[in-house]
């Protein structure tokens, strides 16, 4: 025994009898005993993650045994015959989120349906979609005008009174759990808002309150921190601290400038934002998205971000969470470096994680035609915890920034600091070719570093391609969308759909007339849910009715295939530079997925076929056509996402010199690609894909 689990179990033995006079009430009840239980299972994790951050501070133990007082409260209040009843159905089916029905649907309650009893009257069609997860977008109380999107939190216990209140999101919350659809929430843990109550405390000059806070009476600390920090929002203002004449103080606003970072160097930080935290449990949600995560610890001297003590923060919040609340997850959002990103996913941290290195190489091959860099960093970058999940998703609420390694573009044969130029020239249109039509966010004048803002139909080229009327190019644009969401769909972990793509939403520039988001370019890409247009989804006359039709397509494969079940994903080596190739495999199922990242019909090596789908004949699960290889090479189409799966009997071929008829896809810009038959020596197969 360690001197850590040793100094644990003694101040267990201490804590528990004090907390059974507090809750002598409740002792010897089966919710009592299911708290000591979890109590007595995790303690020693929590007390682990809490010794390195606060041991060394005199009132440790009475902050530790608050925190523990905490949990004991919260877990008490919790609804018995809904929430707890679901943690032990998830204890004891603690990889329920790995199966391949999964699929999540991400929203902002105004923009979709205006409150949150509208948010409900739309669960027919979240279940329609197939969703199984829905993530709102904060519905917490936030300043009126410019709140960050709702990141800028004034109370975590009411909801924005323009959308609803707490009530109302607690009766969503079981309505979908009924139907068979988690709850995902933000947890806003690095920053509050400057309205907080905490930080309408701090400007009286409540010293207390003030601690909870990072708040300096002038420059000398902020300039020592500042000389290592990155700029987030230039464009908001040069630094990491923000003057208040009302205060004649300086405080740490990484983001905004009404965002105040909390200091969580302040062990009651930690105690009040883990009962914020069960609070959102006990309303009903499953999952948290710890937002920017890596920001919440600071430390002099270094870049304040992914420090070693943000670990162990966000471990004893889950510690707390496996007492208090066990069917709670965590979804981590840090948008660092690729390897930064994995220190993050564990099983005691965050057992779902953000992929934003898939997200930003799906957009980099498809403007580049080539997939090399999406197959090295797949290949040696995505590895997690098997009993873990990637939320894999095409574009979020956020802007897109082009996370990579350097040296893995260096082995590509790109310069990285031009890479990340031209992807900036070209999803803003202003690259000659270009069919995306992005804004710059946070552009960098002096450097010319920006991340880009827009939906994906916008960046996909069908907002200039339905804008020109050019049948061709709308239908080569419906395949780039299907093709990003295909990928996410089948490549392993949970899919996330920003809701509006599914329809081929394109970029709202109405947002430039609201004072409060004329500013902020990703306004742009959270347009208003247009449900007329959404009545259209059937119409495969329609692009929405294309679109959608694809996606469901695609979705029903995913929810159909139990290859696609946890997160097993092997990357190949297609022969072709455009074409991502990746087996994905579960008990004994398998799928080769093949996607090309191209314009122009792509060719991959049969013999890399039988290779890796183990076979000769095989089901392309997208198209549900027979493909059997013969002795040249298997091509793809423009945009195309094969899925094979072995046939039962894969036996090889008979022999034969005579190239047969091929049916090919020429873009029509229908419902349904016209079809021409013409000999192809190259590819022995008879396919169809219908967008």
């Amino acid at each position: 025994m360690d001197n850590i689990e040793r100094q644990a179990k003694i101040s267990l033995g201490r804590i528990a009898p004090r907390l059974e006079r507090e809750f002598a009430a409740h002792v010897g009840t089966p919710a009592w005993d299911a708290f000591m239980r979890r109590l007595r299972a995790h303690f020693g994790d929590l007390f682990a993650a809490l010794a390195p951050l606060y041991g060394a501070q005199y009132d440790f133990f009475y902050h530790l045994e608050s925190v523990v007082a905490t949990a004991a409260r919260m877990w008490l209040a919790r609804p018995a015959a809904r929430l707890r009843a679901l943690d032990e159905e998830r204890e004891g089916a603690p990889r329920w989120f790995q199966s391949e029905r999964m699929l999540g649907g991400v929203l902002y309650v105004d923009l979709l349906a205006g409150t949150l009893d509208g948010v409900r009257a739309r669960i027919p069609y979240f279940k329609e979609l197939g969703l199984t997860y829905l993530h709102l977008m904060p519905p917490f109380l936030a300043p009126v005008g410019n709140s960050d999107g709702g990141y800028a939190v004034s109370s975590y216990r009411e909801v924005d009174p323009r959308l609803g209140a707490m009530e109302d999101l607690a009766r969503l919350a079981e309505e979908l759990r009924e139907e068979g659809i988690s709850l995902v929430l933000d947890f806003v843990f690095n920053h509050t808002s400057d309205e907080h109550p905490w930080a309408r405390r701090a400007r009286t000059g409540d010293e207390e309150y003030r601690d909870y806070y990072y708040i300096f009476p002038d420059r000398t600390l902020p300039d020592q921190y500042g000389g290592a920090l990155r700029d987030i929002f230039l464009d908001v203002r040069p630094g990491s601290f923000t003057y208040r004449p009302d205060m004649d103080a300086w405080v740490w606003t990484t983001f905004n400038s009404f965002q105040w970072d909390l200091n969580y160097g302040n062990p009651v930080v930690f105690v009040r934002m883990a009962e914020e935290m069960l609070s959102l449990a006990n309303r009903g949600a499953e999952t948290l998205r710890l937002d920017a995560v890596a920001f919440a610890w600071k430390r002099l001297g270094t870049p304040c971000e992914s420090l070693p003590e943000v670990h162990d923060l966000v471990r004893a919040f889950n510690a707390v969470a496996r007492i208090a609340a066990p069917a709670l997850l965590f979804k981590s959002e840090a948008i660092v470096h690729p390897d930064e990103v994995l220190s993050y996913i564990a099983l005691d941290q965050c057992q779902l994680s953000y992929n934003p290195l898939l997200m930003a190489l799906l957009w980099e091959s498809l403007a580049t035609r080539d997939a090399r860099l999406l197959q090295i960093s797949m290949r040696e970058r995505s590895h997690i915890d098997p009993r873990c999940a990637w939320v894999n998703y095409v574009r979020s609420h956020d802007d897109i920034g082009w996370t990579f390694d350097d040296d893995d573009a260096r082995r590509v044969g790109i310069d990285p600091v031009g890479h990340r130029q031209f992807l900036n020239a070209f999803y803003t249109g202003r690259f000659p070719g270009s069919f995306a039509r992005g804004l710059p966010f946070g552009e960098n004048p002096r450097t010319g570093d920006a991340r880009i803002s827009g939906t994906c139909a916008s960046l996909a080229g069908l907002e200039q391609a339905a804008r020109d009327g050019v049948p061709e190019e709308i239908e080569l644009s419906i395949r780039r969308i299907l093709l990003l969401y295909g990928v996410a769909l089948t490549i392993g972990g949970i899919p996330l759909i920003y809701l509006g793509d599914e329809l081929g939403t394109p970029n709202d520039y109405g947002y430039r007339a609201d004072e409060a988001k004329e500013g902020d370019s990703r306004w742009a890409h959270r347009p208003a849910t247009n449900w007329s247009r959404a009545a259209r989804r059937d119409d495969l006359e329609t692009i929405e009715g294309r679109v959608y039709t694809g996606f469901r397509r695609l979705i029903t494969l995913r929810q159909g295939a139990p290859a696609l079940a946890d997160g097993a994903l092997e990357v190949v080596e297609t022969g072709n530079g455009s074409v991502f190739g990746y087996v994905r495999h579960h008990a004994d199922s398998r799928v080769l997925a093949l996607a090309n990242f191209s314009e122009a019909a792509q060719a991959v090596a049969a013999n890399a076929v039988r290779l890796y789908g183990l076979g000769y004949a095989f089901t392309d699960l997208v198209t549900g056509g027979a493909i059997v290889l013969g002795e040249d090479t298997l091509v793809l189409e423009p945009y195309q996402l094969m899925c094979l799966a072995p046939a039962i009997s894969s036996k090889a071929p008979a022999t034969s010199s005579k190239a047969p008829a091929v049916e090919r896809i020429v873009p029509s810009g229908q419902g349904t690609a016209r079809l021409s038959s013409r000999p192809m020596r190259q590819n022995p197969v008879r396919q169809r894909l219908d967008l």
